[in-house]
């Protein structure tokens, strides 16, 4: 294990310092001009945290009661609600919402978004790891679910492979239209959320006082902003040039997985400058780091140290590596004292050796830009890249591509830490 790991965690920092450092920087390149909202806006979001998704929590309670009502649910997913002659009024309810698509919806942006996303290939799997799931660490509240479940901390390496797999299903071209890939795995979420949701309020140590109510509407708007906006701009700051229309496209792709995982139409952001709101109103208000966030911090890079387990002799060379480079990252966007607190390691080689990747990145990127056909090109070996990745983790974990473990193991642990 790198030395780096054991170091103690610096003091708490203050809670607006994830819109400081490198975000703010990036806020005043990109960002619509003043972002801080006011207290009325602060008070309306805050009311979110007591809401959660009524529609899932009904459907998902008669899928306890009666696991046959799974198979009618597996059935809507593929062909639609009006394919079953019979089902509950729950399930009926759930789908005829689900299907009532919003007139916003369009999937020719929706095709154009993921295969923005798609072309990037690999590259795209370092900020959903490094940036949305490390940054969504900093939001104290929401890692009290995750602690609560325990699965993020016992299987790691398996929830980690499991996130990257859903993220590659919802932005598969095409897979977002009714009876898709994506259009199931993110309804199976939905349900997942729900089934998690229940199990936390049956705990007795659950603090809705400290923590909210748990998977609330304002840490799935969160999470939704972390896949999206987060993700683009760590995608930027890794080289990779998008053009205004691409950047829109991504966002609005997103803001159907919000819609379809039972997000509030309130807190769907309809373009980047809405997106850019949010992530302030949510960095002053929700990413608050305590304990737990360095519990789960320190997890994610046991993860990226244990690559060094395949090279034998250089083991703990290669897992220093591998946790100094993903530490980098992360503090490209968390800054410095968000970074420090979390336990990342402040490593100058590596973020010397990142930020000579983006420029490299950038250069190849500003000449695929300029040569005709090379994007279509880029797109094909991206999603080439992204398939194989799939089929390694599957045969290494047997993905479970239902995505109930979390609500199995969460009816099962003990409490986390801070419930402790």
């Amino acid at each position: 294990m790198p030395e780096e790991l054991t170091a103690e965690p610096t003091e708490l920092p203050e809670p607006e310092l994830f819109a400081r450092g490198p975000l703010r920087l990036a806020a005043r390149l990109f960002g619509p001009g003043e972002l801080r909202a006011d207290r009325t806006q602060v008070a309306r979001l805050r009311s979110f945290a007591e809401k959660a998704d009524p529609l899932a929590d009904r459907l998902a309670a008669v899928l306890r009661r009666d696991p046959r009502a799974g198979e009618l649910f597996e059935q809507a997913l593929k062909h639609g609600v009006d394919s079953l002659d019979t089902a509950p009024e729950e399930l009926w309810e759930f789908f005829h919402e689900v299907e009532r698509t919003p007139y916003w919806v369009d999937h020719d942006r929706i095709d154009r978004g993921a295969r923005a996303i798609v072309r990037t290939g690999l590259i795209g799997l370092i900020p959903l790891g490094d940036m949305s799931l490390m940054g969504g660490y900093l939001a104290s509240r929401a890692v009290k679910t995750l602690i609560g479940t325990g699965d993020l901390e016992y299987a790691a390496a398996r929830r980690l492979a499991e996130t990257a797999a859903w993220w590659i299903d919802v932005t598969t071209p095409g897979s977002l239209r009714l009876g898709g890939d994506g259009y199931a795995a993110a309804l199976r979420v939905r349900l997942a959320h729900a089934h998690v949701r229940a199990a936390m309020n049956r705990r007795d140590d659950w603090d809705y006082e400290k923590w909210d109510h748990p998977v609330n509407q304002v840490q799935t708007a969160g999470t939704l902003l972390l896949f999206s906006h987060v993700f683009l701009l760590g995608m930027r700051m890794l080289g990779v040039r998008y053009t205004q229309r691409e950047r829109e496209d991504v966002l609005h792709l997103w803001r159907y997985v919000g819609w379809l995982l039972g997000v509030d139409e309130a807190l769907l952001p309809a373009d980047e400058d809405d997106s850019w709101r949010l992530l302030w109103l949510l960095a002053a208000t929700e990413f608050i780091p305590d304990e737990d966030s360095q519990r789960l911090a320190r997890v994610l890079l046991e993860q990226h140290a244990a690559i060094g387990r395949h090279f034998g002799p250089l083991d703990k060379v290669v897992g220093r590596a591998a946790v100094n480079l993903h530490g980098a990252v992360s503090r490209m966007l968390l800054g410095d004292a968000n970074a420090d607190y979390l336990g990342l390691p402040p490593a100058r080689i590596s973020s010397a050796a990142v930020l000579t990747f983006a420029a490299v990145n950038f250069l190849a990127e500003t000449a695929r830009q300029a040569l005709p056909g090379a994007t279509t090109v880029q797109q094909f070996l991206g999603k080439r890249s992204l398939r194989w990745y799939l089929k390694q983790v599957d045969r290494a974990f047997r993905l479970d591509r239902t995505y109930s473990r979390p609500a199995r193991t969460a009816a099962r642990s003990p409490a986390g830490s801070s419930a402790a």
